[in-house]
């Protein structure tokens, strides 16, 4: 077996000059992973700090709303920062912190990535630098706020498509000019070899926690586990759970306006996505003949990302998880109706999950269990939100604010 491979995907394609960052990184995850020392301490920081185990919360609302299977929300958006992403940005920061490096920099589209890195750095005492397309920061203004008053530096990206892949592209030309100090924390299970590997492990602990908690409460495992795809973390995170089980496991990706507009994200639920090789590794990208990356859309930010992980790409080929795609509509119709019949507030990301779980429930029988991953929450959103449902005077009050504050 090929190291960093999963299947025929993932692998190391970097410029020689990186290699000897990549070698120290890679021996210092093998040696942490190996250390129960290490693990004892991330589960403390993950405890203490990130408020974990979160809960597992019946949706009794929706179940008797849709009919069909019993729904529960692994709720992720009660993790500290709101979402997922602190699982893994804890981990490497503990990871950093062994290697000596002083600096640490990150990428970030939805910005829950962005601030979870921010966090972690005023946290341990790290520099930090985190690199936004310039679409996203628009999008996302609450969170660029977040992250500038945690003490990191935001950068827009103004070139390609001013969204995710172009603010990884700018963080790599960062790290390649700064490796001695610095640690580039990627924020998904993405890129050259051992990051696909490393956030996978650090999220796992969503996966974990599930299981435990779903057998608590029905005494048996689920049938179905949803989670959205973008780069893959939050879903690596919660399958990794029942990946040896005889439970479906359904990656909701980016559907956009449509997948016969060609302005979506989804990669594996679309004739479009091949196999190939960019940013370091080998998977499905979203490409045309020539090879040439597509623009990408999504109403959520963090799902709009042209490539998705290697190790996701071999459970579709092995036919381990099933991949469909959600529109925009479908996932502003599954937010509204869950923020109005539980009172929860899903992350746009997260709310592809639910639409997917929305449109298969129903069909399910009323003795069937599934979970949905909700891995972050939506105040991140309301720019977007208000758009989307028409409260155009809405938006602009809550710009309004965002501009006093930013002059203040």
């Amino acid at each position: 077996m090929r190291v960093g491979y999963y299947g025929d995907y993932g692998g190391r394609f970097i410029p020689e000059i990186l290699h000897a960052t990549f070698e120290e990184l890679t021996a210092a995850f093998e040696a942490a992973r190996g250390d129960p020392g290490f693990g004892t301490e991330y589960r403390a920081i993950m405890e203490e700090y990130s408020c974990r185990p979160t809960p597992l919360t019946y949706a009794g609302n929706l179940t008797r709303h849709l009919g069909g299977a019993r729904i529960y929300v692994k709720r992720e958006d009660l993790n500290h920062t709101g979402a997922h992403k602190a699982n893994n940005v804890m981990g490497q920061g503990l990871l950093a912190r062994r290697m000596g490096k002083s600096r640490v920099i990150a990428e970030t589209g939805a910005g829950q990535h962005g601030v979870a890195t921010a966090t972690m750095a005023a946290r341990f005492g790290f520099r930090c630098t985190i690199y936004m397309g310039e679409k996203d920061v628009q999008r996302q203004r609450p969170n660029v706020f977040w992250m500038e008053q945690l003490g990191a530096e935001v950068v827009p990206v103004e070139s390609g498509g001013r969204i995710l892949k172009d603010a990884i592209n700018e963080a790599f030309r960062d790290w390649v000019t700064h490796m001695e100090d610095t640690h580039y924390v990627l924020g998904t299970a993405c890129g050259p070899h051992p990051f696909p590997a490393m956030v996978a492990w650090f999220q796992s602990i969503i996966g974990e926690e599930a299981r435990r908690q779903i057998l608590e409460r029905e005494g048996r495992l689920p049938d179905r586990v949803y989670a959205c795809v973008g780069g893959g973390s939050n879903a690596l995170g919660i399958f990794s759970g029942f990946l040896d089980d005889p439970v479906e496991l359904v990656g909701a990706e980016a559907g956009g306006r449509g997948l016969e507009t060609g302005l979506h994200a989804a990669r594996l639920a679309s004739s479009m996505g091949v196999p190939g090789v960019a940013q370091g590794y080998k998977t499905y990208f979203l490409q045309d003949p020539d090879g040439q990356m597509l623009e990408t859309h999504s109403v959520a930010a963090g799902l709009d990302y042209i490539g998705v992980s290697p190790i996701l790409a071999d459970l579709y080929e092995r036919k381990r998880v099933r991949f469909d795609a959600v529109t925009d509509e479908e996932v502003v119709e599954a937010f509204s109706l869950t923020l109005r019949t539980e009172g929860l507030i899903p992350a746009l990301e997260s709310a592809h999950a639910f639409a997917l779980a929305f449109r298969e429930v129903p069909r399910l029988p009323e003795d069937a269990v599934v979970i949905v991953n909700q891995s972050g929450r939506g105040d991140k959103d309301i720019f977007t939100v208000a758009d989307a449902l028409g409260d155009l005077k809405w938006r602009d009050f809550i710009c309004r604010k965002a501009e006093g504050y930013r002059g203040a």
